[in-house]
């Protein structure tokens, strides 16, 4: 029998049910020691509030990031909000305090100089906040600053100083909680759902990157829930298993960011044990006969999504094309041929920008 794995929950996860607690302790003038928030998947998840400090018009709150069977450097930090009341009517404004990184160099999605807070950590708060406490800011508006207790310290063990976050860590997550990858009982899980496909007589499956990716694809593919299958960060793994388990026909779906290491032979792709090689996309890039200048931008690209952005703004989108080739060979290598493949490639919205073939 499989152990279950147990997940755990992002640090904008973190920044949400501090928030909400903190501006409940101030509603209710009382000490809040667990809340309820609501992920972007819609279900809910009870969090643990670590510390709770109130007055009339500000508090304090923080919760312990918990990484589940999947920890990494961010396991057991502090997250905290600082909440005030503020005349801004119907205003929810959100900042990073100590411990939060600040965004120097581009390509992340965010804007240089400004917190390194992520767009789903934000939309988060914002949610949870005019979901419970629309009353509320009928009459207040609402400034939240969030900080990490030795963000800085832990910042030094993760990529944050080679993107260019500088003096802390990232409030992160896409999906509100944190899927364990890295394990062998995700390796086994993986096997035991391409023995349920087939056992329903199923040889036609959706592998996805991750769950943002898995979304996005549900809305163009209608199979069995069955079917639709994280593969996270074990490509090579499941697509030899597909070809051991005589699966016929396998859709791949991803972002750029992992697509762009599978692209280049990296068969284990968790962040902690692989590094996206800009050169390696360079190289891609030029098989699309950019001018010099646009070529130069992308060899000095910050990140993945720094080549992305770059791409879009030159309109060299032949790129998005070759990187699902590329995927596609390293992906029909793994199934030693044996699996006829589907590789899809969407941007951040769920828009199909590549396919291959």
């Amino acid at each position: 029998m499989i152990k279950k794995l147990k997940t755990g929950f992002t640090t904008g996860t973190c920044a949400t049910a501090s928030s909400k607690a903190a501006l409940l302790s101030i509603i209710n003038q009382q000490e809040i020691k667990s809340i309820e928030v609501r992920l972007p998947n819609k279900n809910m998840m009870k969090i643990k509030i670590h510390t709770c400090v109130f007055q009339k018009n500000r508090s304090r709150c923080s919760v312990i990031k918990d990484g589940g069977d999947d920890p990494d450097v961010t396991h057991g930090a502090e997250i905290i909000t600082d909440l005030y009341l503020t005349d801004h009517v119907n205003k929810i404004e959100i900042d990073g305090g100590k411990g939060v990184g600040i965004v120097t160099k581009p390509g992340l999605g965010l804007e240089i100089g400004k917190a390194a807070i992520n767009p789903t950590p934000t939309k988060m708060i914002i949610d949870n906040i005019r979901e419970t406490f629309e009353e509320t800011l009928r009459n207040h508006g609402v400034k939240i600053i969030v900080s990490v207790t030795n963000g800085d310290k832990i910042a030094l063990h993760t990529d944050n100083p080679r993107l260019g976050i500088i003096n802390g860590i990232s409030i992160l997550g896409t999906s509100g909680i944190v899927v364990p990858y890295s394990t062998a009982s995700f390796a086994a899980s993986i096997r035991q759902s391409l023995d349920v496909c087939l056992a329903t007589n199923n040889k036609k499956i959706i592998l996805s990157i991750g769950s943002r990716s898995e979304k996005f694809i549900k809305n163009i593919m209608k199979l069995p829930a069955h079917c639709f299958i994280q593969m996270g960060d074990f490509s090579g793994y499941t697509m030899s298993q597909c070809a051991q388990k005589k699966i016929e026909t396998a859709h791949i779906s991803g972002l750029i960011g992992k697509f762009a290491k599978i692209a280049n032979g990296i068969k284990q792709t968790h962040v902690k044990g692989s590094k996206v090689d800009i050169n390696f996309l360079a190289k891609l890039a030029k098989k699309c006969n950019p001018d010099e200048d646009t070529l130069k931008l992308i060899e000095g690209a910050n990140t993945t999504r720094h080549v992305y952005d770059i791409i879009k703004a030159k309109k060299l989108n032949c790129f998005f094309n070759e990187l699902c080739i590329a995927v596609y060979k390293q992906m029909e290598k793994h199934s030693k041929m044996k699996v006829l493949l589907d590789v899809v490639l969407f941007d951040f919205d769920g828009k199909i920008i590549g396919r291959y073939p």
